[in-house]
């Protein structure tokens, strides 16, 4: 069985998620060869030469590869993939946007978001947003899977594995890349974070986020909301925490002026500790946290910021 981990990556280093994915690939057994396919994109293919679990890094180095367009990507995995028993990527918009044209090309169905894993053909994964987890079964010769980068842990690092090159990549003209425009922040970034605090549509305003953003700096966390405070404009789209947005596991997760809807908790459930501030008592985020405090969060917020001000006993 041998399984290819298709890279998520910026050409000079990986992106967390890819790491989760290989650990999903090792569960799986079998020798892994991770792709990496950019422009200029040897930094990255470096790093991934070091990460445990890897036999082999295929680089695929093409200018028509350095903005990681899906149109331009797809026809090189697809000419590589039936070689494998299983093309795995990482649950990222990502990876939801390249493998469904993969398994097109080669006419077989995606298996996506898995959690779990139970044997080389039978996998587990979270369906009506999260509220059931189906088991699903493929008959496939070649399984296209997404993986969920929550459900498993991040690979290590090990002895580097050897670089061999690939071709076969080309310009499609279906798409171009115009620009990006990115959030800078000194947090942690929202989907590795061991702390996330975030805001609802209660917090009003974006300059009442602020406060979110002092409490965050002081407990050295990441900044998250709800789509409702996204929709509302409240903070920038990759803020967002949800089944629409991006999913999170950390060790302790505030969710402040959260209602707790359906979509919101199949983002932020998995989190191991979750503490819910809220004046209305009845709101449904109670019923999933671990700590709540029924308070108005312009009580709540700078008293906790006080306490963490204060000298420990």
């Amino acid at each position: 069985m041998s399984i290819l981990v298709i890279a998520e990556h910026d050409n000079t280093s990986l992106r967390p998620a890819t790491l989760n994915t290989v650990s999903a690939a090792v569960v799986l057994g079998g020798e892994i060869d991770l792709l990496v396919a950019g422009g200029d994109c040897q930094g990255a293919a470096d790093e991934a030469a070091t990460v445990a679990g890897v036999s082999r890094v295929l680089m695929a180095d093409d200018p028509a590869l350095t903005d990681g367009l899906a149109e331009n990507l797809a026809p090189l995995i697809e000419s590589i993939a039936r070689d494998y028993s299983h093309v795995l990527a990482p649950a990222t918009t990502y990876g939801k946007n390249l493998l469904p044209r993969v398994a097109a090309l080669l006419d077989v169905q995606q298996i996506s978001d898995i959690s779990a894993i139970e044997s080389p053909d039978t996998f587990v994964r979270p369906i009506y947003a999260g509220n059931a987890l189906a088991t699903v079964r493929s008959l496939d010769a070649v399984k296209l899977i997404t993986v969920r980068s929550t459900a498993f842990d991040a690979a290590g690092q090990a002895s580097a594995a050897p670089i061999e090159m690939v071709s076969g990549s080309q310009e499609a003209g279906l798409s171009k890349f115009i620009g990006e425009e990115l959030t800078r922040s000194e947090r942690p970034e929202l989907t590795t974070a061991d702390i996330i605090v975030s805001g609802g549509r209660g917090m009003q305003s974006s300059e009442n986020f602020e406060m979110l953003e002092s409490l965050a700096d002081k407990l050295g966390a990441a900044v998250g909301a709800s789509r409702a405070a996204v929709d509302a404009g409240y903070v920038p789209n990759d803020y967002q925490v949800g089944q629409t947005g991006k999913v999170v596991a950390p060790d302790l997760y505030i969710a402040v002026v959260i209602s707790g809807a359906i979509q919101h908790l199949a983002g932020m459930k998995d989190s191991k500790i979750i503490v819910a501030i809220n004046k209305d008592e009845e709101a449904p985020i109670f019923q999933v946290a671990d700590y709540g405090w029924v308070a108005d969060l312009f009580e709540a917020i700078p008293q906790l910021e006080e306490a963490l001000d204060s000298p420990s006993p």
